[in-house]
């Protein structure tokens, strides 16, 4: 992996992290394009520039970030705890996952599900406008929502924002709580790929790509939050239902 490469991925890693249309897939497919070779070292080099998208949510939302709301990741860890279990059990069988197939295929799966859940969806005032007001009830059906993110294409805050729209949550507060949840998910994966390759990563021309693709992946994920939730005031998520299914057919014409 060049300098190069590791720029385009971390563009890539900071403008995808937050939208429902799956980083994981986009980096896969940009791998496939640059000619990277998808060595468990550079799959965990993939996660680890995740992590750097997620500190733009500590930068986004400093506030709610301290002792005053703990209530708050209290219920975050609750929506947390089904795929950290999950992952756990079974991450080499998710490892194994990682292909341009299942990733079209997921691509469009979760493109029709955004369709279909935006025909039937009406916000109302009856619906959870703050992530200070979510249930620890709605929090855990988010929960075990986010479990198939573990399929590569799904998309973590894809998952995450369709489960918290199902159980009652406007558009924009269920984008703002799967930021939040993603801070533990990606903590948890990034520490767990840096303990098994940390040799690996943090050598010579290994810490000098990280390096880069860290710092653009941060800078870009900062705006990309942003630009998102402007969207969301205007716009619903159909866009991005079309985006899935357009882009996973042509993934499958291509491969």
């Amino acid at each position: 992996m060049t300098i190069f490469d590791s720029a385009i991925l971390g563009v890539i890693e900071g403008i995808t992290e937050f939208l429902p249309i799956s980083s994981t897939g986009h980096l896969i497919v940009a791998s496939e394009f640059l000619g990277i070779e998808q060595t468990n070292i550079n799959k965990a080099y993939e996660v680890i520039i995740q992590f750097a998208a997620i500190l733009a949510v500590v930068l986004n939302y400093p506030s709610k970030f301290t002792f005053a709301h703990i209530n708050l990741w209290v219920k975050v860890m609750i929506a947390f705890l089904p795929i950290a279990a999950i992952g756990f059990i079974f991450s080499k069988q998710v490892k194994e996952l990682f292909s341009i197939e299942v990733v079209a295929i997921m691509f469009i799966v979760g493109g029709i599900v955004f369709l279909i859940v935006e025909r039937f969806y009406k916000e109302n005032e009856t619906h959870t406008l703050d992530v200070e007001d979510v249930t620890y009830k709605q929090a855990a059906w988010i929960g075990f929502a986010q479990i198939f993110a573990l399929i590569p294409g799904t998309s973590r805050a894809g998952s995450s924002i369709i489960g918290a729209m199902l159980v009652g949550l406007n558009r924009k507060t269920s984008a703002e709580f799967s930021f939040l949840l993603a801070f533990p998910v990606m903590c948890a994966t990034t520490a767990y790929d840096l303990l098994k390759h940390h040799e690996e990563i943090l050598v010579g021309g290994n810490f000098t790509n990280l390096a880069v693709g860290f710092v653009i992946s941060f800078i870009v994920a900062f705006l990309a939050i942003k630009l998102f939730l402007k969207f969301l005031e205007n716009f619903t998520f159909v866009a991005f239902g079309i985006y899935r299914i357009v882009f996973g057919i042509l993934l499958l014409i291509i491969f």
